[in-house]
């Protein structure tokens, strides 16, 4: 398997490679140059999968001339290594709970998996690589627990300061030895145009070996069409509906490449909070970036995603149109999901799990069977929001341990010249 960039297809490039690169040099994105077919009848017995065995079939493809077998299996095993709960929410409406591994959010699966490979990539390798991270949130928790004991990788974590949850904080600044963080004055967009300027820096390429840990490495979004397949081991292979809470999509992405596989998704719902510039492209065609607008779903407060990219390489807007329905959400709306799921159901939702639970209601007839709902992240990540709902300590113990420790950040102006010269310094 090769990857191109999507504003190149004629760039050929090996997982390796697009994994240690991050971003093509072009600015655009990598993208495998065909995505593989599932047999026919993969799913007729797929409740008696692992989702480990699952991960090693959905993933070998596109990695296998760089990853063994072994290798392949040892990192799968390792990521996969929390469970995947489903709870009932109410009817033929459930959750998958995607927020049980160390950082209590779904990007433990992409950032472990990331990690995994280039620990193989740098293993033997005398030079280290600079691994550097835009986060609106949750991201960089993942990052920061993923890489904080892997050997020859330094991380550099970019976040808005003021814009992330204490919890969410702590995450990104408690870290020692192979893990800075950097508080940057400004909102997820000015961390991510600055994150993007680096690597589009020949200069400051030719003086370190940098990648990028975001959902615009394939390492990172590529693992997390494992999880859309987890339902199906419960409910077989009937197709189901899909509703994705949704910032800088990759998460949907993924989601979309696991269809194209022949994952049976009936229709995907991208879920948004008021940074609505994909819901309102999905109506009326118009893809017209905005400034990013805070939130209390903050992990999706992103003006221009990405990973809007990769989905327009994937298929045509008529296409995008007809496989994904868009709908956001205010923040009022949100908090009042999360208090009458509460009250009517005994299921807490995050901020970011309400916005998706209001679009599957949006779109949901009562004929449409079986629906789930990502549920991206643990409600303690968020208990300003969540302590409106509950007065319970909901905090996990490791959470609770965490938030006693020191922070530690380096406070940092929207200013390249300045990033520029505290990765080289």
């Amino acid at each position: 398997m090769k990857y191109y960039s999507t504003k190149n297809k004629g760039l050929s490039k090996s997982f390796r490679e697009a994994v240690i690169e991050g971003l093509p040099s072009d600015n655009g994105l990598f993208m495998p140059e065909f995505i593989p077919e599932l047999p026919e009848d993969y799913f007729d017995n797929i409740k008696e999968k692992t989702i480990q065995e699952i991960a090693f079939d959905i993933l070998q493809p596109f990695v296998k001339e760089d990853l063994d077998d072994l290798q392949l299996k040892k990192i799968v095993e390792k990521t996969f290594s929390f469970e995947l709960p489903i709870k009932k929410i109410e009817g033929d409406n459930y959750a998958l709970e995607l927020f049980h591994g160390p950082s209590y959010a779904f990007k433990d699966v992409g950032a472990t998996f990331l990690a995994l490979c280039l620990e193989e990539f740098y293993k033997e390798a005398e030079e280290k690589c600079t691994i550097l991270v835009a986060t609106s949130g949750d991201t960089g928790g993942a990052v920061a627990s993923a890489f904080s004991k892997v050997k020859n990788i330094e991380v550099v974590i970019l976040y808005p300061s003021g814009k992330v949850s204490d919890l969410q904080e702590k995450q990104l600044t408690t870290f020692d030895k192979n893990v800075k963080a950097l508080e940057v004055e400004g909102d997820f967009d000015d961390c991510q145009q600055l994150v993007k300027k680096a690597f589009l820096d020949s200069d400051l390429r030719k003086q370190l070996n940098i990648s990028s840990a975001n959902s615009i490495n394939v390492a990172r979004f590529l693992p997390q069409m494992v999880y859309y397949f987890a339902p199906f081991i419960k409910f077989g292979k009937e197709p189901l509906t899909i509703a994705v809470p949704s910032g800088n999509y990759g998460n949907l992405t993924a989601g979309l490449i696991a269809q194209k596989m022949g994952l049976p998704v009936r229709q995907f719902v991208a879920a948004a909070n008021s940074n609505d510039v994909v819901p309102r492209f999905l109506i009326d065609g118009n893809y017209d970036p905005k400034p990013t607008v805070q939130t209390i779903s903050n992990a999706m407060d992103v003006g221009n995603p990405s990973n809007f990219q990769r989905m327009i390489d994937l298929f045509d807007e008529k296409e995008i149109r007809e496989k994904i329905k868009g709908f956001a959400f205010s923040d009022e709306a949100t908090l009042e999901a999360m208090k009458t799921v509460y009250r009517e159901h005994e299921y807490l939702l995050d901020p970011h799990g309400a916005v998706g639970y209001l679009a599957l209601k949006e779109y949901l007839n009562a004929s449409d069977g079986i629906s789930i709902l990502l549920e991206t992240a643990h409600p303690c990540k968020f208990m300003d929001v969540v302590s409106k709902i509950i007065s319970d300590d909901i905090y996990p113990a490791g959470a609770k341990e965490l938030m006693q420790k020191e922070k530690k950040s380096v406070k940092m102006k929207v200013d390249y010249k300045q990033f520029k010269e505290f990765l080289v310094g």
